[in-house]
């Protein structure tokens, strides 16, 4: 990998609080194209994809919640997965959110072969409209890519087998979806499987059963302790540590599976001087390939 591909996803219409929208240009802003270049790598920003202001759509009537926002959260995400299709072969995109149901069309749209994803976060984003205690769509992206949820949505976006879904750092799930997750054939490794095996065993374990496959990594920044990332919408306490998700991220750089990431949920307005975009970059940074020595 020499060549890094940018695309910002200025969306929070899938969440329940605003100011995700504003995560692409905190994740700029925290320097992620200089530190990318600082590796070595050609760095390309392309820009944002376009997405309604949620202003915008109130005047017509529309609203937080349930699913008033489907419509133009799929087209926006549509356009994203057309973007990622058009890039050239070896470029490796890294998606900047905005909410997480952005992975619907980030996801999709690399999943030209069979695929493995690898999904850090807090949240299993495995509901469906009638599981759904919110309606929010931003708890839904992953149960959309295995093929549950909204027809409009899984039309759409349905890409890859859960059995080669694996989530990580996992400890806030509604009931609806421990079901699905199970009937699905997803693995999950919640913060208790992190306290008693460690997440080096985890990280193998993870490769091993996604072995062979190129890998999609979906970063949610809510994955991360609230003490070290604040600027998150879905705080949950006791995330990964610092040295945790720097070590997960360095395994499965080793691996040279990975070659597609999003970094999602980043909320400067709940931020304190940007430590959650910071935290993020530096995420990256060790996903592809930095290293201690």
């Amino acid at each position: 990998m020499e060549r890094v591909a940018i695309l910002g996803v200025p969306m929070d219409l899938g969440a329940g609080r605003r100011g995700v929208d504003m995560g692409p240009s905190a994740l700029r802003y925290a320097r992620l194209a200089e530190e990318l270049e600082a590796l070595g790598l050609a760095v390309e920003d392309l820009g944002d994809v376009r997405v309604p202001v949620a202003e915008t759509l109130r005047r017509k009537g529309l609203r937080f919640g349930g699913e008033n926002y489907l419509e133009e959260i799929r087209q926006a995400a549509l356009e994203l997965k057309e973007r990622l299709r058009s890039l050239p072969e070896g470029v490796f995109p890294i998606v900047l959110g905005g909410d997480h149901s952005l992975s619907m069309g980030s996801v999709s749209g690399v999943a030209k072969e069979p695929l493995g994803v690898v999904w850090v976060d807090a949240h299993a984003d495995f509901n469906t409209p009638e599981t759904s205690p919110s309606g929010n769509i931003h708890g839904m992206p992953l149960a959309v890519l295995c093929g549950l949820g909204h027809p409009r949505l899984t039309e759409a976006f349905q890409a890859v087998d859960p059995k080669r879904v694996v989530l990580v750092g996992v400890r806030s799930l509604d009931p609806g979806e421990r079901r699905l997750l199970r009937e699905m054939g997803v693995t999950v490794y919640t913060m208790h499987e992190v306290d008693r095996l460690g997440v080096a065993r985890i990280a193998e374990e993870v490769l091993e059963r996604l072995s062979g496959l190129p890998l999609h990594v979906s970063l949610d920044a809510d994955v991360l302790d609230p003490t070290l990332a604040p600027g998150v919408g879905t705080p949950v306490p006791g995330g990964l540590s610092y040295r945790e998700a720097h070590l997960l991220m360095e395994i499965l750089a080793q691996s040279g599976q990975v070659q597609s990431l999003d970094l999602v949920e980043v909320n400067p307005i709940l931020d304190e001087r940007n430590r959650t975009a910071e935290m993020m970059v530096g995420l990256t940074l060790s996903l592809l390939g930095k290293r201690i020595l």
